[in-house]
């Protein structure tokens, strides 16, 4: 989930210069284009742009392969032939408000929000990747988000969770500081995560049209009841 403005995130991450057009997504689906931030090799500047969701590797033949990589797992990045040159190169974050996760042993499958306590950004780690479509020669910029193990609270809800990058790494995750594998690989293990909190909301958001303000709403499924709204849960 993308809310925060594009100049707002620019700030947050220390980007300059012309920022692109990025509308408030609630519920976005793999496919759709969400604001990545990226280290520029040119100038080593960081830089804000909308990529599509679902890497697609760069010798690809097919872009519908990027259906199946929106995720790529901490544990093997390194070594798994879709990834491990764009985890060489081409690291990058994924800005987001909230994330959704769902308990799957319940039906309808039961979403839950996941934000951090003090309702900030915070930045996915993520991968991205450059494609060229043979037949029209166009470019399409790709990414794919990385996971590891869950922790508390996510791991009440589901074993995997998104790598979340801390401030102080970010630097080190884009490339602007060296960094070798051990690094990387300490960056990427699992770690405690008190600073996120979680809350069930109503299962209406499955369905990926549905995309406004009122899918962040805590809900009581044993009352089918709104206990608290977005503006208060995401209220400054």
């Amino acid at each position: 989930m993308q809310i925060t403005p594009a100049d707002e995130l620019a700030r947050h991450y220390g980007i300059e210069g012309p920022l692109p057009n990025a509308p408030a997504q609630y519920n976005a689906p793999p496919s759709a284009r969400l604001m990545v931030v990226r280290r520029d090799p040119r100038d080593g500047r960081r830089d804000l742009s909308p990529l599509r969701w679902g890497l697609v590797p760069h010798g690809a033949g097919d872009p519908k392969i990027g259906n199946r990589l929106t995720l790529a797992r901490a544990e093997s990045v390194a070594t798994t032939p879709s990834f491990r040159e764009a985890f060489a190169r081409r690291r990058c974050l994924v800005p987001v408000d909230a994330f959704f996760e769902w308990k799957a042993e319940t039906t309808p499958r039961q979403p839950y929000a996941v934000a951090r306590r003090d309702r900030g950004p915070f930045g996915l780690a993520a991968l991205w990747e450059n494609w060229r479509d043979p037949a029209s020669g166009n470019w399409m910029r790709t990414f794919a988000v990385l996971t590891h193990a869950a922790r508390a609270p996510m791991a009440a809800i589901h074993h995997r969770m998104p790598v979340i990058v801390p401030a102080d790494r970010q630097p080190l995750w884009l490339g602007e500081e060296a960094a070798d594998v051990a690094a990387l690989g300490a960056l990427l293990a699992p770690a405690e995560t008190d600073a996120l909190e979680l809350w069930k909301v109503h299962p209406r958001m499955n369905a990926a049209r549905v995309d406004d303000a009122g899918i962040l709403e805590r809900w009581d499924e044993g009352t089918d009841a709104i206990s608290a709204r977005p503006a208060d849960l995401f209220a400054g």
